[in-house]
């Protein structure tokens, strides 16, 4: 009987545990290490995340991305069903800071899809314009080629993730 008392109790507490609200602290330090600035500084985050905020765990590790074609925001995303979503604005982002575009609408680029194991590249032909690391539109030069939405890695360069 003893024995099934500390049982009970791991199992009532696994969904509180489950249930825990996401440690912000780790949330701030994965944007610092995305924009590469710390927060506060021209570049990094305008300031930590509200500690008032209560966010269910993400069962998956959150995704990160810019946002705006300035760089804004930094976009923190639970890819899962039902997951939340953060914008956390970027200090100094404004025409005076704004990245010089490494893709010009119309250029030839070469639209790569890289995985484990394996790296893969068309060419193509850019929508938009983008600065290193903007999402921008893309399409191969087939007839009838899809449009894409690639992330800016170099000039000429347009990486696209795999679904």
């Amino acid at each position: 009987m003893k024995a099934l008392v500390p049982l009970a109790l791991a199992l009532l507490t696994a969904p509180a545990l489950a249930n825990a609200p996401v440690d912000l602290t780790a949330l701030d330090r994965a944007v610092t290490t995305f924009t590469g600035v710390p927060i506060g500084q021209p570049g990094g985050a305008a300031a930590p995340l509200d500690r008032r905020l209560r966010l269910a765990r993400c069962p998956a590790e959150p995704l990160l991305s810019w946002h705006g074609t300035r760089r804004e925001a930094v976009q923190l995303r639970c890819p899962v069903a039902g997951g939340w979503t953060l914008y956390v604005p970027v200090m100094g982002s404004g025409a005076g800071l704004a990245q010089p575009l490494l893709v010009q609408r119309g250029d030839a680029v070469s639209i790569v899809v890289a995985g484990e194991g394996f790296a893969l590249s068309q060419p193509g032909e850019a929508l938009e314009g983008g600065a290193g690391g903007a999402w921008i539109k893309v399409r191969g030069l087939a007839p009838k080629a899809p449009v894409l939405r690639g992330r800016v890695l170099r000039p000429g360069v347009v990486g696209v993730e795999l679904p």
